[in-house]
């Protein structure tokens, strides 16, 4: 899977606007030193925002995970002290679930200018259903399915080591999970990744499973053959982001800019997605897919009735 791996940051919408029209006045030579100055303060506010917003994003990460497992008890704990010791844990057994998720591997580093804090999950099946083919079909996606979230973290976590040999200066690296939806249709993993260095960046993947068939559900897979479900959708998020850009003047999507080419236009059928415990569709968007840097991730939940008659 793809990743953004990129670290420039889009200013917040308020500066933003006045950065633009402070960087045309200055490429026109056309500005005073009163000008100049407020172009200066605008981008010295645009990097302490971002600084701030960095620091805040990696505890409520971690903040995020910890609550989520104090309040559902998801993961049994096993701390560990070294950061190249994989740790298997089980999850508290569910009466008739047939995946759950154990932590793999638990990679740890702190150091004056670097740390990792990334968790590795693992899918399991779990209870055995008395279909035989629902059975492999599990075994087969989940198996799939943690071949890519090792990959991932993999790859982060050799990154990161060269980084440590090379002495690249600071960097953060926070990888953690969440179980998003546990019916007895779907199940849903979130996996969730952030790197910093010197900026930040956060991004995530959604992993459902169609517990009716063992197999891994896409976007296509919920509507009926045929059916146009990319404009009603991309329709819906639009107004659901204009709607809150009325109601906050602090929210920002890339929706009427000026700059054409970063507004959203529509869902693909690659966007990620999953279905929450009320059947709906919700899509979510990584940091600077559809708004500036400092909105974070963001995700839409579209309501029933907008997909009315074309849902199976």
């Amino acid at each position: 899977m793809a990743n953004k791996m990129y670290h420039t940051e889009k200013q917040s919408a308020p500066l933003e606007k006045e950065l633009q029209a402070l960087r045309s006045a200055y490429e026109k030579q056309q500005m005073t030193e009163e000008q100049v100055e407020q172009l200066h303060q605008k981008i010295r506010e645009a990097k302490n925002m971002n600084q701030n917003r960095e620091k805040q994003t990696r505890s409520m990460i971690k903040l995020a995970a910890a609550a989520a497992v104090a309040a559902v008890g998801i993961f049994v704990i096993l701390p560990n002290t070294s950061g190249t010791v994989a740790h298997a844990m089980e999850q508290i057994p569910i009466l008739g679930q047939l995946v759950k998720v154990v932590t793999f591997r638990n990679y740890e580093y702190e150091g004056e200018r670097n740390m990792a804090d990334i968790e590795v999950p693992e899918i399991k099946p779990g209870e055995q259903p008395k279909d035989s083919a629902l059975q492999e079909n599990i075994d087969r996606t989940t198996a799939e399915i943690n071949a890519e979230i090792q990959a991932i973290t993999d790859n982060l976590i050799a990154e990161f080591e060269r980084n440590l040999d090379e002495e690249m200066g600071y960097q953060d690296v926070v990888v953690t999970s969440e179980v998003l939806t546990t019916t007895p249709d779907y199940f849903t993993l979130k996996l969730i990744c952030y790197q910093g260095a010197g900026s930040g960046y956060q991004w995530n993947y959604y992993y459902t499973i169609d517990l009716n068939t063992g197999e891994r559900l896409q976007l296509k897979d919920i509507f009926q053959e045929g059916a146009d479900y990319i404009t009603p959708i991309s329709e819906n998020i639009k107004h659901q982001m204009q709607e809150q850009m009325n109601a906050d003047e602090n929210v920002y999507y890339w929706l009427n800019d000026e700059i054409e080419e970063w507004n959203f236009k529509a869902i693909t059928d690659e966007t990620s997605f999953y279905l929450n415990e009320k059947d709906n569709v919700v899509i979510g968007f990584n940091e600077g897919d559809v708004a500036p840097m400092y909105m974070g991730t963001v995700e839409f939940e579209i309501p029933a009735e907008v997909l009315e008659g074309i849902r199976k």
